[in-house]
């Protein structure tokens, strides 16, 4: 969680800005049961009528219910209203202005007039009429004796009844004005309709904005994440590498992101909103029956009951799953990387089996994944419905009680059905929150992983017009986490306009010792220098700007024959670019093609031979014009006779340059300046061929392996020649 809060640190403008309509959203959703409430309590059962007091009332009328107030209580009555001789056709009595607005004067005049009002609605719509002329011929004292006699026979009426009979006559004395009582409902009913209808609408809009907000974060989260990645990664040494597989990358680099983004939409959406309806529905439905409450908390102990159950079955589920994405994803890549082999060897079986395997794990996690929260669903429905049934049973107890009004159990519904609902938002985001906490770890651990080559903090510049004279000084190298070292005491020095080979048994160290220029390793002892300078003291990106390397597998990029020519220079001209391609003897082959230089080259170079793969990455690092050139065995995939025309090229072009070759063929170095023979890291022999034919026993066991012996005869006796 806290990594991933990490990476939404950047947007926590666009995350205030939409817990601010967050709440604007909760506002409406809560306020809407209340609204519902109110049409059916006032609109509908007291038609209209939103008061317990009446706001005016006719002379009469008024007269018969102070009848039933004391003396001093009647005065507060007659102050709290004024008469008015004009609006009605009868003589009335109106509220002053503003008093219905003060709350502690109305509910002191509900207090008075509730009883009252009860007990002139009975005797009116009872067959005692006549008792309420014999109580107007009453003196003071025997009235309030009578009236406290009938107060004691509804002393025990609930509230709730007190308040609907109230209204009750409200609106017979309206009636009794020649007010429009059905208007005034109907009004009613319509405007507090188009109240919710306007925060509905509002309420759509906030929704439609935390979802646009949230999906943009997401999305802009992500985007930055990939960028990171692939900025770390491009960075990575042949170590880091070596500890994450390319499969693993890939997927932390797509799928694991995808979820880090899907969880942040959610969190954006549900659990920023979910404290927010919570909190309010509790409070707002304990303002409509604290009675009830009870309800609200045997409903979250049920669904956090189901939630810890789902979340212990599935939770170590989720842990397995990106390891499950990853073995699929490394087979996947694996069978479509080496199908020719595959095919050459008839194992399709095998690897469909592999294949196969790898997918049903994934497809039986992911399964009993899908399962647990295809239950929990219906399960969660079962719930709710079930405290909607105990809400309306126990609400209509209430009803039949007189202690609450329909509409107050229709709004506790709604309002026990939100903080569910948000209980249960919280409780989703913890089941899928350790789904993405895994990924949100995968990615975390590259972009925290050190990379093993790092820049100087004071880097040493190289000459511009430095030749690249290259140094290996008592140079020893050992692989991260290896006991032993791969390279020993290496030394030697190669010259510019001199070729440098390299030569020995598989598994000698050759191509490790060439990838130690480019500081794709870093020496574990001893020294490199270019032009005198510690390659370490140096920049990368000015190291490798000295540079022109061609690997042992030749890589091509997806564009066209000259976009990969002049990768490594993009300023180059077309005439430089043709003069690569001249020497690396790859002009015919690509003039032969209809586009030429604009063919296009699929990816990985899949539409091309291997031969012409490895002239065009040449090509590539002629085209450069670097100070160093590295081939490591770059010739192998040509035939003789293209290799001599190359090399006798190459030379001609490279005669101020320092040219390193790694190769396992002798006819490759023959006529090489200095040639190391490496054997089990060591260097055993340095020299020319013929002085290692007499002098090195190893190379002269690969030179007899691949040289007839009156070559080598030939050879040796140059040699002799030379030396007399």
């Amino acid at each position: 969680m806290r990594k991933i809060l990490k990476f939404l640190k950047p947007h926590m403008a666009a995350v205030l800005s939409i817990v601010a309509v967050l709440i604007v959203q909760a506002y409406c959703d809560l306020s809407l049961p209340s609204y519902t409430s109110d049409i059916v309590n006032i609109g509908i059962q007291q038609g209209g009528v939103d008061t317990h007091i009446p706001e005016m009332i006719a002379e009469e009328d008024m007269e018969n219910l102070l009848l039933f107030v004391p003396k001093k209580e009647q005065d507060v009555v007659r102050k709290a209203y004024e008469e008015d001789d004009t609006t009605y056709e009868k003589a009335a009595y109106v509220l002053k202005d503003g008093l219905i607005k003060e709350e502690d004067k109305v509910k002191e005049l509900e207090e008075i007039l509730g009883k009252p009002m009860l007990l002139v609605s009975g005797i009116e719509s009872g067959e005692h009429a006549g008792e309420m002329q014999m109580l107007q011929k009453m003196p003071e004292e025997q009235r309030l004796a009578v009236v406290d006699e009938m107060s004691k026979k509804i002393e025990d009426m609930p509230g709730m009844m007190m308040e609907q009979a109230s209204t009750l006559y409200v609106r017979s004395a309206y009636k009794n004005l020649d007010i429009d009582a059905d208007k005034m409902q109907s009004e009613y009913i319509l405007f507090t309709g188009l109240k919710m209808l306007a925060l509905a609408a509002l309420g759509m809009m906030a929704s439609v904005l935390v979802g646009l907000f949230a999906s943009k974060v997401a999305a802009s989260v992500g985007r930055d994440l990939r960028s990171s990645v692939f900025r770390k990664v491009v960075g990575f040494s042949n170590g880091e590498f070596d500890k994450f597989s390319t499969a693993s990358l890939i997927t932390r680099s797509t799928n694991d992101i995808q979820q880090i983004q899907m969880v942040i939409v959610m969190m954006l959406r549900m659990v920023l909103y979910a404290p927010i309806i919570g909190i309010g529905g509790i409070f707002k439905a304990l303002n409509t029956n604290v009675s009830m409450s009870w309800i609200i908390g045997l409903g979250v102990v049920m669904i956090s009951l189901l939630v810890l159950t789902l979340f212990l079955v599935a939770m170590p589920k989720f842990k397995v799953l990106q390891k499950l994405v990853d073995k699929l994803n490394l087979v996947t890549r694996e069978i479509l990387t080496g199908l020719m082999v595959i095919r050459a060897f008839s194992t399709e079986k095998h690897e469909e089996k592999r294949f196969d395997q790898a997918n049903r794990d994934l497809t039986k996690t992911t399964l009993f994944v899908n399962r647990a929260m295809t239950i929990m669903m219906p399960t969660m429905m079962l719930i709710m419905n079930g405290i909607s049934v105990l809400i309306i049973w126990v609400g209509a107890n209430g009803i039949n009680d007189g202690q609450m009004q329909v509409g107050d159990m229709m709004a506790f519904i709604q309002y026990t059905m939100q903080i569910i609902m948000a209980f249960l938002m919280i409780c989703m985001i913890s089941i899928m929150l350790p789904r993405a906490a895994v990924s949100a770890d995968r990615v975390d651990e590259i972009l925290m992983s050190s990379t093993l080559i790092q820049d100087p903090k004071n880097p040493k510049k190289l000459t511009k017009d430095g030749k690249g004279t290259v140094e290996f000084d008592h140079v020893s190298f050992r692989y991260p986490g290896a006991k032993e070292d791969v390279l020993h005491d290496i030394s030697f020095v190669a010259e510019p306009g001199k070729t440098t080979a390299f030569i020995g048994s598989t598994g000698s160290g050759k191509s490790t010792l060439v990838n130690l220029i480019p500081r794709f390793y870093d020496v574990t002892e001893g020294a490199i220098r270019i032009e005198g300078v510690d390659i370490r003291e140096i920049s990368q990106h000015d190291l490798r700007e000295k540079l022109g390397y061609v690997p042992q597998k030749g890589v091509l990029f997806s564009g066209t024959i000259a976009s990969n020519i002049l990768y490594g220079n993009r300023d180059g001209s077309e005439a430089d670019m043709k003069d690569a391609a001249s020497i690396a003897q790859a002009q015919d082959f690509i003039e032969a093609k209809q586009d030429t230089y604009d063919s296009p080259i699929a990816q990985g170079g899949t539409n091309v031979s291997g031969g012409q793969k490895q002239r065009l990455s040449i090509a590539r690092a002629i085209a450069k014009n670097p100070d160093v050139f590295i081939f490591d065995d770059s010739f192998s995939a040509l035939d003789y006779k293209t290799d001599v025309t190359l090399r006798k090229a190459l030379k001609e072009h490279t005669q101020e340059s320092v040219v390193l070759i790694v190769a396992q063929r002798i006819s490759t170095i023959l006529h090489a300046d200095q040639i190391i023979v490496l054997d089990e890291g060591e260097a055993v022999g340095i020299g020319t061929h013929a002085e290692l034919l007499k002098s090195c026993e190893v190379y002269r066991q690969i030179a007899m392996s691949q040289l007839s012996e009156e070559e080598i005869a030939r050879d040796l006796g140059k040699e002799e020649q030379g030396h007399e």
